[in-house]
């Protein structure tokens, strides 16, 4: 990714306006100058990803959601292992970004995945219909981010996994045995991400540990593009719907 195409995303994510009544419309206003240079960018600053699907089952057969996908490049983490799924689905709310998904899974030739174009609190699948759900650095996008982790609750089979990393900020009181933030960093974060609609909580593990029976929690900190001095906080999760034999 050329210098010129990083100051253009940069340009997005920090002084474009982010325009729009509707969330969809908000999103579009916001991808749709950089879609096609969003791999390569955000490659820098959204960490984790490659550690948590690692980490993640393939079910032989089974289905997988991955919301707020983007443009599908998760597919490519599970490498060999994604021709395992009956169904890969990559949803979204942004066409732009959705319309760069539907290129890759064409010139990758995965006959098992689709793109969804879908609110990630009403998605319309049946319930108990997925062995797999992932949010990676989309959770503190989706303005009702608790009603997301509600509806893959209700999507997972009994025994379904769930697969997060996102960025997050403790509570001033964290649970024992989580990290404990610093003043500056629970205040810094949110006010530096806000302009871009992301929005990162203390309450997201709290609530994912309290939904799901947890497998994996990982901590940790992260570079930004242009910031090489600043380490952004975030977090890996993995659990499971009860009920799994």
């Amino acid at each position: 990714m050329g210098a010129l195409s990083q100051l253009k995303t940069l340009y997005h994510l920090t002084l474009s306006p982010i325009r729009g009544e509707t969330h969809q419309e908000r999103l579009d206003s916001f991808y749709g100058g950089q879609a096609d240079e969003y791999d390569a960018f955000r490659k820098k600053m959204l960490h984790g990803r490659e550690a948590l699907f690692d980490r993640l089952p393939v079910t032989p057969g089974g289905a997988w959601l991955d919301v707020g996908a983007g443009t599908a490049r998760n597919g490519e983490l599970f490498g060999d292992r994604l021709g395992d799924f009956g169904s890969a689905t990559f949803l979204d709310l942004s066409t732009s970004l959705l319309e760069v998904a539907d290129r890759r899974i064409n010139e990758q030739g995965w006959a098992n995945a689709q793109t969804l174009h879908a609110d990630a609190t009403a998605i319309g699948l049946p319930d108990a219909s997925l062995d797999l759900v992932t949010f990676t650095y989309s959770l503190t996008m989706i303005p009702d981010w608790f009603a997301a982790i509600d509806e893959a609750h209700r999507l997972l089979k009994p025994g379904g996994v769930i697969g997060v990393v996102d960025f997050y900020v403790s509570r001033k009181y964290p649970a024992d045995g989580r990290r404990k933030h610093s003043y500056f960093n629970r205040n810094f974060w949110p006010y530096w991400f806000n302009h871009d609609n992301v929005y990162p909580s203390a309450d997201h593990l709290p609530l994912l540990e309290g939904r799901f029976e947890t497998e994996l929690v990982e901590e940790s900190q992260g570079k930004l593009p242009w910031l090489p001095f600043v380490r952004a906080p975030y977090y890996r999760f993995m659990g499971r719907k009860e009920g799994g034999s």
